[in-house]
């Protein structure tokens, strides 16, 4: 593989406090970087900071602080993002604007640092959700910006120790209520949230070979899960009762979410966009490319992946 970079590079990580930021942290250590985790002035989640990483707390907004951060970054692995709001307009200070002020600063510099985004699959579909659109406005940021070198990684349902959005499924599944909310036939893409972690620790190996480019990777089962193969990945054999929510009801739901949103000033995360995403025939992925460039391959299937999330609920 032409174009390597083995060596210990320094890295600006945003994002570090989250799920995904969390496991990002740990796999760039472990690959031997330096890490410089930032955080919110005056987050409640410092606590999150592995030892050896170094803790910025800087607005997204401080133009001057961002300049000053990536001074002597060699990668910006920009993982922060929203995944609950009312409208676009929720989303767009963190999936746009923190992207356009970070890319402003970058290219402040004579050499600006490369950029790592993690996205998400809903960007290939913006017209779906809010949500969605936000994401795929975010990757325009970077595909705009001239003279910057970009790798654009966009997974799927991300899941393991730590997450809080799909142990709460798993964890139905396991006691033997199966909530299925998509369509019958619908298929699935997954990716066991170390999995996510080493793509990027190989992205920023081989990311002069990946600029560029936007890569939507799994766990690299062949055209992803159906329903009864997920309920199976984490309730075996065991009996369990399956009960659709039928599209009408969820619809219903959000309607209502977002009127009490209004009305308390909460980020909800049922929304009409999420029903559409959730509506959608399928969500897949293919690890082709990504893999013949970066020789990466993902380790975790979903029935480990679940037992290990279920095993390690709160854990990182």
């Amino acid at each position: 593989m032409a174009e390597q970079d083995h060596a210990p590079q320094r890295i600006v990580l945003t994002g570090a406090t989250g799920f995904i930021g969390t496991h990002l942290q740990h796999q760039l250590l472990a690959s031997g970087h330096e890490v410089v985790a930032v955080v919110r002035p005056g987050s409640s989640r410092r606590a999150n900071i592995f030892r050896g990483v170094e803790l910025r707390a800087i607005a997204f907004n401080d133009a001057t602080a961002l300049r000053q951060l990536l001074e002597n970054a060699d990668t910006v692995v920009h993982c922060a993002g929203a995944v609950r709001g009312r409208n676009l307009e929720s989303f767009r200070p963190a999936n746009i604007e923190a992207l356009e002020n970070l890319v402003s600063a970058a290219l402040a510099h004579k050499i600006a640092p490369r950029f790592i985004l993690i996205s998400s699959l809903a960007a290939s579909r913006p017209q779906v959700s809010d949500y969605a659109l936000s994401k795929h406005t975010g990757e325009q940021v970077l595909r705009n910006a001239e003279g910057l070198q970009w790798v654009i990684l966009r997974p799927p349902a991300v899941y393991g120790p730590g997450d809080t959005e799909m142990r709460p499924l798993f964890q139905s599944i396991r006691r033997g209520l199966a909530l299925v909310i998509g369509p019958q036939m619908q298929r699935l893409s997954m990716l066991y949230v170390s999995d996510l972690a080493t793509a990027v620790a190989a992205t920023v190996i081989h990311h002069r070979v990946c600029a560029g480019q936007a890569f939507e990777i799994d766990d690299g089962h062949v055209d992803g899960y159906t329903w009864p193969e997920i309920i199976a990945a984490a309730r075996s054999a065991m009996p369990v009762l399956r009960l659709p929510v039928p599209r009408l009801v969820l619809s219903i739901l959000a309607r209502v979410n977002i009127f009490f949103a209004g009305l308390i000033g909460y980020q909800p995360m049922l929304t009409p966009g999420k029903v559409r995403e959730l509506s959608q025939p399928s969500w897949l992925c293919d690890n082709h490319t990504f893999s013949a460039l970066t020789n990466w391959q993902p380790r975790v299937q979903l029935k480990d992946g679940v037992r290990a999330t279920l095993k390690n609920a709160g854990r990182t």
